[in-house]
């Protein structure tokens, strides 16, 4: 079984992390499963990490749709699921209308997780302008009084950036611990990392609890259940790709030329 994980990342910008990902597939998944871990273009921008960029929803659209166009290069390529593997979860609808495997994500998947099992979940992270949008998709999932709150944390940015090149994570997991302190306080019972980079950060620290709660570890429970859905589509436990307006597929041809046509690489404004 083959999982593509699409990150906001890009490849050989932080070492560290290149090699943590595949570890913590190995750990989740064992043989059963080989997950390939895709980040940006390299031209995208120019920094370590994408927080000055994901900030902007006007950015995140294009983002977007690069995410949803990759579904669709996983699946020609004989991928079983396709995982968006940051925590707003750019693309999700797309990629779900352009493909019949499985698309899982970050977000979606952890916060569903929460109201599955009753809890009320706080989110900590280090990109505040992301509140907004979380907080949409959590609305959207019908979980508002399942979220007691957000938590950003102060020179989060640094604090994740300095982990990001010597997996060095004790001040941020300080950090993490007095905002799960504070969200504990105001009723949470567990914790979502607000992105990907500290999610991976605390798992390769062997840290599962912060502030007192247990953090939801959302790249391990992803690639879990884009596993698991793989596999129940394989015996057909599911059909997603029944004759419904947002599974219904057009020739490849067709989709071929409309891409050539109107995504955002195939010209300029």
């Amino acid at each position: 079984m083959k999982i593509w994980f699409q990150k906001h990342t890009i490849i050989g910008r932080n070492p560290w992390l290149d090699e943590t990902y595949p570890r913590h597939a190995t750990a989740m998944l064992g043989d059963r499963a080989d997950v390939t871990f895709v980040g940006l273009p390299g031209a995208v921008y120019d920094d370590q990490i994408p927080a000055d960029y994901v900030r902007f929803g006007q950015i995140e659209v294009f983002f977007s749709w690069y995410f949803a166009s990759q579904a669709v290069k996983a699946e020609r390529a004989g991928y079983d699921a396709y995982v968006i593997g940051t925590s707003q979860d750019p693309g999700l609808a797309m990629a779900r209308s352009l493909v019949s495997i499985p698309v899982l994500a970050y977000g979606e998947t952890a916060f569903t997780l929460a109201r599955t099992h009753g809890l009320r979940f706080g989110v900590v992270g280090f990109i505040p302008e992301l509140e907004e949008a979380l907080t949409a998709n959590i609305r959207a999932l019908g979980l508002a009084d399942s979220c007691v709150g957000f938590r950003y944390l102060d020179g989060g940015r640094d604090l994740v950036t300095s982990a990001t090149r010597d997996g060095r994570t004790d001040a941020l997991a300080a950090a993490m611990d007095e905002a799960a302190t504070t969200l504990r306080r105001t009723g949470a019972q567990c914790i979502v990392p607000g992105e990907g980079l500290p999610n991976e950060m605390l798992w390769a620290a062997g840290i599962h609890e912060v502030g007192g709660l247990p953090v939801i570890d959302c790249d391990g429970l992803v690639m879990l259940t884009a596993e698991m859905h793989a596999r129940a589509r394989r015996l057909r436990v599911w059909a997603p790709d029944d004759d419904s307006y947002d599974t219904r597929r057009a020739p490849d041809e067709v989709i071929d030329r409309m891409t050539e046509i109107f995504s955002p690489g195939g010209g300029r404004w």
